[in-house]
């Protein structure tokens, strides 16, 4: 099953981007992750073809810690709506690693938030991990409690599988943040996202 969306995202909702602002924030130091979920921009009043991205989507299980968060891949619905991915960066570097980009492979677009997390700390990124814009606009929002309407049948969990295998079916982030000595060295050294689990994303 396709889980991303496959139409051009032509921006992010301004409440949206606060929440995830807010909740990097309130997660500092620690790492902060979600997936971004999108809806038509014409069902939300805007005259145009396209998707806004309108919810940011915790999924159940994170887990983080200052070096690293981590997304059990088991545990992310199967959603026509999902568009991309947004993790934050403690060390406030706006540029994807290797791994990022490896990552940003399952998505149309993918927000890295860094410290201090103020309006402008942010940016965003295509699948292939280079800089696109994202306009941030004004829109009523759904009724984020309809999301919540699925069960376990739309969770891909096997419950068959042994816990040496568990390792395989997550969605790890880890962090290295350069030290004062080999900070110029590493100046681009920021979040990992590594994908163990493709479960058919594009």
């Amino acid at each position: 099953m396709r889980l991303f969306r496959s139409s051009a995202v032509l921006g992010i909702a301004s409440d949206a981007l606060e929440f995830a602002r807010e909740a990097s924030e309130e997660a500092h130091p620690n790492e902060y992750m979600g997936l971004l979920r999108g809806e038509d921009a014409r069902r939300i009043g805007l005259d145009r073809s396209g998707t806004v991205i309108t919810e940011v989507l915790i999924v159940p299980g994170t887990q983080s810690t200052p070096t690293s968060a981590t997304i059990d891949s088991n545990m992310v619905p199967n959603d026509r709506h999902a568009v991309g991915s947004i993790h934050s960066h403690p060390n406030g570097v706006l540029k994807p690693s290797d791994t990022d980009r490896n990552a940003f492979g399952k998505g149309r677009v993918h927000i890295i938030i860094g410290h201090p997390y103020e309006v402008t700390d942010w940016a965003a990124f295509d699948q292939h991990g280079d800089r696109r814009s994202l306009e941030v606009v004004d829109v009523d929002l759904p009724d984020p409690e309809a999301f919540f309407d699925f069960d376990e049948t739309d969770l891909d969990i096997d419950h068959t599988k042994q816990s040496g295998d568990e390792e395989q079916s997550r969605w790890d982030v880890e962090m290295d943040t350069p030290t004062q000595s080999n900070q110029q060295s590493n100046q681009n050294t920021d979040t990992d996202m590594q994908t163990d689990d493709d479960r058919g994303w594009r």
